[in-house]
């Protein structure tokens, strides 16, 4: 299996820069702003029961993904905001190699 970042089309390897792919999706209006300590980034923001895979699925938790490198220091038992909402980190997950984050949220 391919290091994550990293896809195989036929027999060439493509690499994927994880911090222009997050640009891309913020200038087309796709991620949230999640303001963290008072610092605000971009996130991928997913709610209970919002259609996810293109409406194959529903998301089952309020959950964030976002470069590691963005919020390094995020951890459980933090608070974040988001659209004037609070709510507290619980877990925190590396994703592949560790250059993207995933946490779960429960809203306060």
């Amino acid at each position: 299996m391919p290091p994550s970042g990293v896809r195989r089309a036929g027999r060439k390897a493509v690499t994927v820069d994880l911090e222009s792919l997050y640009d891309a999706a913020t200038a087309a209006g796709l991620l949230t702003e999640v303001i963290v300590g008072g610092v605000t980034v971009i996130a991928e923001f997913r709610a209970p029961d919002e259609p996810v895979l293109d409406g194959l699925a529903l998301s089952t938790e309020y959950a964030i993904r976002y470069p590691a490198s963005r919020l390094p220091a995020l951890a459980a038992g933090d608070t974040v905001q988001i659209a004037g909402r609070a709510y507290q980190v619980r877990e925190v997950h590396a994703l592949g190699d560790g250059t993207e984050h995933r946490a779960t949220l429960t809203r306060l």
